[in-house]
């Protein structure tokens, strides 16, 4: 890359001199760490679920070059193409959550995946940066033109995902999206009143989960009295972080990988701090830090409001999923059923958080004259 000059006007010389590639190099280094943790983390699991020893390993080395072309592919669009993409993305993850609710497969009581091919398909992951884009395009026109049928085109966009969403119901998911919105309000400036209704839906609607579905009842009581039932998992988490101390116990050393269910996924943090060590899990947090700061002063050091209200929700998109499984890995918050951004396994959450941060590039990029306007 280093042989293209600052004057080519081809899309990929255009693309390298104005894309943020600290940023580029940041999510590549987390999709780097992934693929060695779920080699070290997954033949365990694979074993467990009588599977070939490397199942898992080869489905990640199958899927993930994938998932960087579709990054790289998202972030040469400018920005009308990214909201072109935002929307068909959106119009087939909502076909997908309609199709969940009656062809799902049900797992402890929610249904959240499609079977097809041998592959399980979670459509909800793909609404969530095309409810970024779509959501920010809306308010930006709301804001330009100050007509109401923009604002209430937001409102659709974001409420028939999340309500399909909820249905499912997958609270951990709802949540997420709830703070993607928050975040793109905020940076729209909101008024106080408005953020007092918002805060008071969200808190609402975990209340009537907690009150309603069962699974999420038995996760808060576990969370907040541990004697109240199984705590097995985050036990087993806690106990990996204390044994891994400073350094950790060397890679393909550690044990809980063999006793964890979601080593390769959900716990697949936990397993890093066992057989990495502190030092390494401070510097992936640091890497996920650092990506979603970079995005949001990126995005806020324009003065275009589009990109300043999507690049914030995508921004916080990574930033509450990343959060969510630390959290949880770390037992901070209840367990939740969330990958951590590049690093687990899992094709849904790979792709379409490689759309999110391809879009992110695409729309923090530099413009130039040759590249098409925002209107």
């Amino acid at each position: 890359m280093n042989g293209i000059a600052r004057g080519d006007n081809s899309i990929v010389g255009r693309w390298w001199w104005t894309v943020d590639r600290s940023l580029l190099v940041a999510l590549l280094t987390l999709m780097a760490v992934g693929l060695v943790l779920v080699i070290i983390a997954s033949p365990g699991v694979a074993e467990r679920i009588d599977a070939p020893t490397f199942h898992f390993v080869k489905r990640h080395l199958m899927l993930l070059p994938v998932a960087i072309i579709l990054m790289v592919g998202c972030s040469l669009l400018n920005p009308r193409q990214t909201r072109l993409l935002a929307l068909a993305v959106l119009a087939g993850a909502t076909l997908g959550l309609i199709a969940t609710l009656f062809i799902g497969s049900e797992i402890k009581g929610a249904r959240r995946w499609i079977s097809i091919g041998g592959f399980s398909l979670q459509a909800s992951e793909f609404a969530k940066p095309a409810m970024a884009v779509l959501v920010a395009w809306m308010l930006t026109q709301f804001q330009r033109k100050g007509l109401k049928g923009y604002l209430i085109g937001a409102v659709f966009i974001f409420g028939i995902p999340l309500s399909l969403t909820a249905i499912q119901p997958d609270v951990g998911t709802s949540l997420v999206m709830l703070a993607v919105l928050g975040a793109q309000l905020f940076v729209a400036g909101i008024s106080l009143w408005a953020v007092t209704v918002f805060l008071g839906i969200s808190a609402g609607g975990f209340w009537l989960a907690y009150l309603s579905v069962p699974h999420v009842t038995s996760r808060v009581d576990r969370f907040l009295d541990p004697a109240t039932g199984d705590t097995y998992q985050i036990d087993m988490s806690l106990n990996a972080f204390h044994t891994g101390g400073l350094v950790g116990r060397g890679p393909g050393d550690g044990v809980v990988k063999n006793a964890l269910p979601d080593a390769h996924s959900d716990f697949i943090f936990a397993v890093a701090g066992e057989e990495l060590g502190l030092i390494a899990c401070l510097i992936i947090v640091g890497i996920f830090a650092f990506v979603v700061l970079k995005i949001f002063v990126r995005a806020l050091s324009q003065n275009d409001l589009f990109t300043m209200l999507a690049g914030s929700g995508l921004a916080s998109l990574f930033g509450a999923q990343a959060l969510v499984n630390l959290s949880s890995t770390l037992a901070l918050i209840p367990t939740k059923g969330m990958t951590l951004p590049f690093i687990s396994y899992g094709g849904s959450s790979l792709f379409s958080l490689a759309i999110a941060m391809g879009l992110a590039l695409a729309i923090t990029r530099r413009r130039t004259g040759l590249e098409d306007s925002n209107e």
